[in-house]
């Protein structure tokens, strides 16, 4: 039974929307954040990174970040450009790209259903990533970017989202990367309780993208719970900013590998070292993109293969079926030594939103070799995390990204 909230979002003004709007803050470095900033004052960013209101080389985790973070947006309330709704309303959030339309359902989700386990993840989280956020939204007293959440589609549910968007929308734009953004509010009493309800029958939600978010607002309403001689489970803080898509809307791109030591190997005797596991078949000058599951692209000296793994590679346990599973096992770790990705400097990733031609340069600039990935199904996905598993780091890659600052959650 998954619990869901409805809330009074701070949102931006009339006509802000698309200049307050941006994307998650670990997208950037420090010196690109500056620059989004400083081109675009208004831009959400100087709250999510509140060190671009600082001096250059302002350590980003120091105190008066996040004491910026939280002056900063108190002055943006207080000057008009956001707004707060009345009373407690769900929002309908859709985003278009490349003509595919996802729409999702904002609400708060519960902390208890992610310490009770209604709330799933596949992926681990890094404890520096989560005192960052724990920190902000401390010093806020607000989660400022959403939790992006699917769950195993309901017609029900989807029959009340679209319903919503024959409505005048709050929110219609198009960012700078071409996506197209469309906010609507859902303030019907009886609408509310029947999407409430809805949900209880809803077994699970699984985390997609935003774990580090999830764990660090989970962490805070912990911190203000031991702190709250009143605590009772009702108060705002036990409730965390989300989005829910229907996992059937949802597009993971592949996340492909640059390896930039082959660890004394030359790429003869690489591919001596894998043929067992692999048939390799020469494609030549052209960019390969895996066509099936269980094929891989390798780029090395200016030419790709395509990598088949071989029947004995396959596996019924849905981690090690993953195509970076297979690739990890048989190849990462045995051949190149690399046994913890998240933390081995010789491998980088790189989104397949940025095309195969980033794996080609970062290969050759490196001496390296590039594996272009199938990517992950959303039905992998959900496999992993109903099993209680966690995936190998780099799994998935989402697009498009859910802007912060078009929804903020304050308690």
């Amino acid at each position: 039974m998954s619990t869901i909230h409805p809330f009074r979002a701070i949102r931006p003004a009339c006509g802000l929307a698309s200049s307050i709007a941006a994307l998650p803050y670990d997208v950037y470095d420090s010196v690109e954040a500056r620059s989004v900033v400083q081109k675009n004052p208004l831009s959400f960013l100087k709250i999510d990174r509140a060190e671009t209101q600082l001096p250059e080389g302002t350590d980003m985790y120091a105190p008066e970040v996040y004491q910026t973070a939280r002056r900063t947006l108190d002055q943006m309330i207080k000057e008009g450009s956001f707004v707060q709704d009345e009373t407690p309303c769900f929002y309908v959030y859709a985003l278009t790209m490349e003509g595919r339309t996802q729409t999702g359902l904002v609400c708060c989700a519960s902390v208890d259903d992610y310490l009770n386990g209604i709330i799933l993840k596949h992926e681990n989280t890094l404890a520096a990533k989560e005192e960052d956020r724990i920190r902000h939204v401390d010093a806020c007293s607000a989660q400022t970017g959403p939790i992006f959440l699917s769950y195993r589609p309901d017609e029900t549910v989807r029959h009340i989202t679209d319903a919503a968007k024959n409505s005048a929308p709050l929110y219609d734009f198009v960012s700078e990367d071409q996506i197209r953004h469309q906010v609507w509010r859902i303030d019907v009493a009886e609408t509310i309780d029947n999407i409430s309800q809805l949900f209880k029958n809803i077994p699970h939600l699984y985390i997609a993208d935003g774990h580090h978010r999830a764990a660090s607002a989970v962490k805070a309403a912990l911190k203000r719970r031991t702190e709250d001689p009143g605590f009772s489970g009702t108060e705002e803080y036990n409730y965390f900013l989300s989005v829910l898509f229907p996992a059937d809307e949802l597009k993971i791109y592949d996340y492909n590998r640059v390896v930039t030591d082959k660890n004394s190997y030359t790429f003869d005797t690489f591919l001596d070292k894998i043929k067992d596991g692999f048939e390799i078949t020469q494609i030549g000058s052209a960019p390969y993109h895996p066509k099936t599951k269980g094929e891989i692209g390798l780029y090395c000296r200016k030419t790709w293969y395509r990598m088949k793994a071989r029947p004995v590679l396959f596996s019924d346990d849905p981690v090690k079926s993953l195509d970076v599973s297979i690739l990890q096992d048989n190849v990462l770790d045995p051949v190149f030594g690399i046994r913890d990705p998240k933390t081995d400097p010789r491998i980088r990733f790189i989104g397949g939103i940025r095309g195969l031609s980033a794996l080609e340069q970062a290969a050759d600039s490196s001496g390296g070799m590039a594996f272009a990935m199938y990517p992950t199904s959303m039905e992998e996905l959900l496999r992993v995390a109903d099993a209680g598993m966690l995936m190998p780091p780099k799994s998935t890659w989402f697009e498009p990204k859910l802007r912060s600052g078009l929804f903020i959650h304050r308690f």
